[in-house]
């Protein structure tokens, strides 16, 4: 048998940055630590940069990061996507919404539904009303859920609980919403161990729900803390010299770079020193913060 796998996924938006690649060294050790192949798969359904993919391959390499296999690109693996639309479908587990954003901000919420969950407007329409809405707008697809809250364990966050509703699949322009396709795609690859910055915590027990009625294994997920600006925001290209590219332009080459952000993590400065010393338990849970003033530093650091 295949040793399960983790993964990297990132959308080819534009450059890394320093927070994105230590979330990449993060999933890394935690593959590899494992002993989980460590594989990369692009998500780029619908936000596709030209040439940033090609960039972002190239920066993860340049840090030190290997994959097993080839890349695996969402936009390739639409009759996969189909086909789990079919099998809820077919379970009665799909209904067609028409509403608008304005429209489910504007709605009363239902009766003991969490807040921010979809009020569920369409969920029980008949199929006149049904054809009416739809000669005036295209139809989203949403799942039928039949719970409110899920329940999943997360290695760094322990049991973690959050609202599950009546989330969209696909939306009304026809593409995969990102809950479906990221389920599918770990289990289509064996992906078991999820790591990924905890901003995606909260969105994680609608896919544990999923792909629970989906029938594929839930992985074990790590919800790892994000770098954040002075200012206590996620870190962001606007924030200055934050990619490879600017960094290597200010005097750090990706080596150092490297190196720094597995000490930000407690970690010795080479990969293979660091692998050797990994141990998830230890890492820091709070946010690191990274000072643009603090680039001066990085230049005098040793390599």
């Amino acid at each position: 048998m295949n040793p399960g796998a983790g993964r990297f996924a990132p959308s080819p938006s534009g450059e890394l940055h320093v927070g994105n690649l230590r979330t990449a060294l993060l999933a890394w050790l935690f593959a590899r630590s494992s002993g989980r192949r460590f594989l990369l798969r692009v998500e780029d359904l619908d936000r596709a940069r030209a040439g940033a993919e090609e960039v972002q391959l190239r920066d993860l390499a340049a840090v030190g990061l290997d994959w097993d296999g080839g890349v695996v690109r969402q936009t390739e693996r639409g009759a996969l996507y189909e086909a789990g639309i079919a099998r809820l479908t077919g379970a009665g587990l799909t209904y067609e919404c028409y509403c608008t954003r304005r429209e489910i901000q504007e709605a009363p919420s239902a009766p003991h539904a969490p807040l921010g969950a979809y009020p569920g407007t369409c969920r029980d329409l008949t199929e006149a009303e049904r054809a009416r809405r739809r000669a005036e707008r295209p139809a989203a697809l949403r799942l039928r859920a039949s719970v409110t809250e899920w329940g999943m364990t997360d290695a760094l966050h322990g049991r973690y609980a959050g609202i599950v509703d009546d989330f969209v699949l696909r939306r009304n322009d026809g593409v995969v919403a990102y809950n479906l396709a990221v389920v599918l795609d770990d289990a289509a690859q064996g992906v078991d161990q999820v790591v990924r910055g905890d901003d995606l915590l909260p969105t994680t027990p609608r896919q544990a729900y999923l792909a629970g009625l989906l029938g594929v294994r839930v992985p074990e997920y790590a919800h790892v803390p994000l770098v954040l600006n002075p200012v206590g925001r996620r870190l962001a290209k606007r924030d200055g010299a934050v990619t490879l590219a600017d960094l290597a332009a200010a005097g750090v080459p990706p080596r150092q770079v490297t190196g720094l952000l597995l000490a930000s993590l407690g970690l010795p400065r080479t990969l293979p020193e660091a692998l050797e010393a990994f141990r998830p338990e230890d890492l820091p849970r709070d946010p690191w913060v990274l000072d643009p003033e603090a680039l001066a530093t990085w230049r005098e650091a040793p390599s």
